[in-house]
């Protein structure tokens, strides 16, 4: 996609970049604060000798880390999608357009849906924050906390994502947050075998602004297969393929 419309990716990029930003600051300031943050939610550990004070709090910043990483992630996604619901629209729309169209397609203006879209973006997040909070205490247990939770936490952060960035082209189709649950719920493997790489690549700083584009793109390619519709092959219109 990257190499067939670039003009029309790096116009996706700008809205992954403003979130970056925005996203970045907060986890500088988070991870400068650190170990005051650890210390403070460890207060009943004030008195404990060493090394069962130290264990804790190191128990704590890695729960608030992993926390921090979930929400963050989907935050960042939620947030670059508000931002740049047309640019994103308009790949998604190109990308089924070169495998067939949209059968269903809603006619109403993206400018109609965002209210729409935001709130359920709000809930996906929410969820997110909700889903966080035993993982955060799961944290405080020595070696399970550092190695199972992170794991826990990218299945759960990738099957959030799956969820939100197939928002697009659902939307498209006039379904709402419901629907895409429902359907992603009865391909799991498949929704997690999307959303989970994409989750552990938006950890990484730089990579995350132009993984968002493409995840766009990724996620309509998604739908399509939910929907039973072709990804293999671009469709053709007289004697042209439909080009992106």
């Amino acid at each position: 996609m990257y190499g067939r419309s670039p003009r029309l990716l790096i116009l996706g990029l700008v809205p992954a970049v403003i979130s970056f930003l925005l996203l970045g600051t907060a986890w500088f300031f988070l991870l400068w604060f650190i170990r005051d943050l650890s210390a403070a939610v460890t207060w009943f550990a004030d008195d404990w000798g060493s090394p069962w004070r130290g264990l804790t709090r190191f128990g704590a910043g890695a729960g608030i880390v992993i926390v921090s990483a979930l929400v963050s992630v989907l935050t960042y996604t939620a947030l670059t999608l508000l931002i740049g619901d047309p640019f994103y629209e308009v790949i998604s729309e190109r990308v089924e357009q070169r495998f067939g169209g949209t059968p269903g397609m809603s006619d109403l203006p993206w400018h109609r849906t965002i209210l729409k879209n935001a709130a359920d973006s709000v809930r996906l997040i929410v969820l997110g924050i909700v889903v966080a909070v035993p993982l955060f205490l799961l944290g405080f247990v020595p070696v399970l906390g550092q190695t199972v939770v992170p794991v826990l936490d990218a299945v759960v952060g990738g099957w959030l994502l799956a969820v939100e960035l197939t928002g697009v082209p659902f939307n498209r189709r006039g379904l709402r947050l419901k629907d895409r649950r429902a359907m992603l719920r009865a391909n799991r493997p498949l929704a997690l075998g999307f959303g989970v790489p994409v989750f552990v690549i938006l950890l990484i700083p730089f990579a995350a602004v132009l993984v968002v584009p493409a995840a766009v793109a990724g996620s309509t390619l998604l739908t399509r297969k939910l929907f039973g519709l072709p990804i293999d092959k671009p469709a053709e219109t007289g004697d042209k393929l439909v080009r992106v």
